[in-house]
């Protein structure tokens, strides 16, 4: 039995479509389309109705019981309205009313086009990648789904095969590498790479065997699905600059050297800084980092305190002041320090004159002390509760085990209470060429990578993922990067969120309005505050 269905999109809108129940499932029949007013699902309930019951619809079973029409849409006298009855006058004649036979978002869809093209991302030369990546950009789903994204958006859209296609040209092509080399062009005449920043997220899939790509591996959220590491480097801005997979089990530190030096070898770049949080300190990428010419800037692990602080402990003790900073060394390796707590001073870090240690920053902020000793106070009755037998867990921090018997580590938990408040990061830039304040806010400007990421995987839905090989992965990742690009510059330009821009834009539907035998499409009135978001993306000047 053929039934029309009203559901529900992750953009807000009402999908309205014709299916029938076969085995025991519904079966879309046909999708009719999508409502962001009343007015249009009225129009689209009755367009559903006629489908129903034009007897030229052989693949419906018409056994429904047809429903009530839907009341007329009208408007003022004085103010004639769209869907109006056509009153003809002396010289004029029609065989029929007119009829309204779609609506779409095309100006929605046009906005985002003239940024693809402005980013310069046309060198690809694909139709139908661009589609993809507006069509992941305005409502990220499935690539059967896709079709009826870019129907919305005023698009007629490619098959599913082609579709296909396309991410294997993307897989094995030079989508990604134009899409970067455009990426960069843009980032060089609109900001500044001479400082970048790098991070690593993973991605999971719905699958549940492995193969060389997808493993299980460290997850940040605990899953145990098969996943793979994305590493993404951007510019101060956030503005996505390149971007890389690894299998899923691959840690995180390896993968830094690997992006860097293809963003070098891409661009030709010799002199930069690269900025990463304390998960890629380690000692074989600090030299690898260095021995590329590159200077960097990571984030500490405030365990390495007590003994780069080893001086300021033995001569002011525990104390410090909000805003404080202290600039000295750190050991380049082991626990070989160079820095004699004898002397009060601090010493200046010089590549000559120390050549095992690396110049190291530390920051005390009386904010950050007080947030981390109201974590070691949860942590502490945590590791108290788990020794006392209140509470069964896996072995907590500051709790010390020796055969069956749990006792709580008061050395730790002192030592850690000591700390609170610290933050160090390590570079090889000396304080000549870039002094400390400036070393702390470039590193706290990897709030843009995160930002990305979080945009990737929410806005952009890059997760879960459904494709099997190896090339359709990649060429997701490669449309997913084009998209974040397309929304970094959006939110650039306009100083709104992605999902906002989309939220105000789509409402605006154009109509195409059958009479007789021709067709015509008439734009929407557009309100002054939505042209202004229009005139900052500098999208088509429409007026009303």
């Amino acid at each position: 039995m053929a039934f029309i269905r009203r559901v529900r999109t992750a953009s807000g809108a009402t999908a309205v479509q014709i299916a029938e129940y076969a085995d025991g499932r519904q079966r879309i029949v046909t999708h009719v389309g999508s409502a962001h007013t009343e007015a249009e699902l009225g129009v689209l309930l009755e367009r559903a109705r006629e489908l129903l019951k034009d007897p030229a619809q052989g693949v419906l079973d018409l056994d429904v019981e047809p429903a009530p029409p839907v009341a007329p849409l009208t408007r003022p006298a004085r103010a004639p309205g769209l869907f109006d009855p056509p009153q003809p006058g002396p010289d004029q004649g029609r065989d029929a009313p007119g009829r309204v036979v779609s609506t779409d978002s095309r100006v929605l869809f046009e906005a985002l086009a003239a940024v693809f093209t402005a980013l310069g991302f046309d060198a690809v030369g694909d139709e139908v990648f661009r589609d993809l990546v507006i069509a992941r950009v305005v409502e990220p789903t499935s690539l059967l789904d896709t079709g009826r994204v870019l129907q919305d958006l005023g698009r007629a859209p490619a098959s599913y095969a082609t579709m296909k296609r396309t991410l294997a040209r993307a897989a094995a092509g030079s989508y990604r590498e134009q899409i970067a080399t455009a990426c960069f062009q843009h980032a060089v005449t609109s900001g500044d790479v001479s400082l970048c920043l790098y991070d690593v997220t993973t991605l999971y899939f719905e699958a549940e065997k492995e193969d060389d790509l997808r493993k299980v591996g460290y997850s940040k959220e605990r899953r145990v699905d098969p996943q793979i590491v994305v590493g993404l480097l951007v510019d101060r801005r956030g503005f996505p600059l390149e971007i890389g997979c690894w299998e899923g089990n691959t840690a995180e530190q390896t993968t830094i050297i690997p992006i860097v030096k293809q963003f070098q070898a891409r661009h030709g770049i010799e002199d930069m800084v690269v900025v990463a949080d304390a998960g890629m300190l380690s000692a074989e990428n600090l030299r690898a980092l260095d021995e590329a010419n590159l200077r960097f800037i990571v984030g500490s692990r405030v365990t390495k305190a007590p003994m780069d602080l080893a001086s300021h402990f033995r001569w002011h003790g525990d104390a410090f002041t909000d805003g404080q900073r202290i600039d000295t060394i750190t050991p380049r390796t082991g626990r070989r320090n160079e820095d004699n707590d004898a002397v009060r001073a601090e010493p200046v870090w010089d590549p000559e004159q120390h050549p095992g240690s690396w110049r190291a920053v530390w920051a005390y902020s009386a904010k950050r002390a007080a947030r981390d000793a109201k974590t070691l106070t949860l942590q502490e009755n945590k590791a108290r509760a788990v020794v006392a037998g209140e509470k069964a867990a896996r072995t907590p921090r500051f709790v010390k085990t020796s055969g069956d018997a749990r006792t709580l580590d008061e050395t730790a938990l002192a030592r850690a209470r000591r700390l609170v408040g610290l933050k160090g990061y390590v570079s090889n830039i000396p304080a000549s060429l870039m002094p400390a304040a400036e070393v702390i806010s470039s590193y706290h400007d990897l709030w843009n990578v995160e930002q990305s990421f979080r945009m990737s995987k929410t806005d952009l839905r890059a997760r879960p993922m459904f494709h099997r090989t190896r090339d359709a992965i990649e060429a997701h990742l490669t449309i997913v990067f084009a998209a974040l690009a397309v929304s970094r510059e959006i939110q650039a330009r306009t100083g709104l969120a992605i999902r906002n821009v989309i939220r105000q834009l789509r409402p605006l539907r154009s109509a195409t309005i059958a009479i007789n035998a021709a067709t015509q499409t008439f734009a929407p009135a557009i309100p002054d505050d939505k042209q202004a978001i229009l005139d900052a993306i500098d999208g088509p000047k429409l007026t009303h």
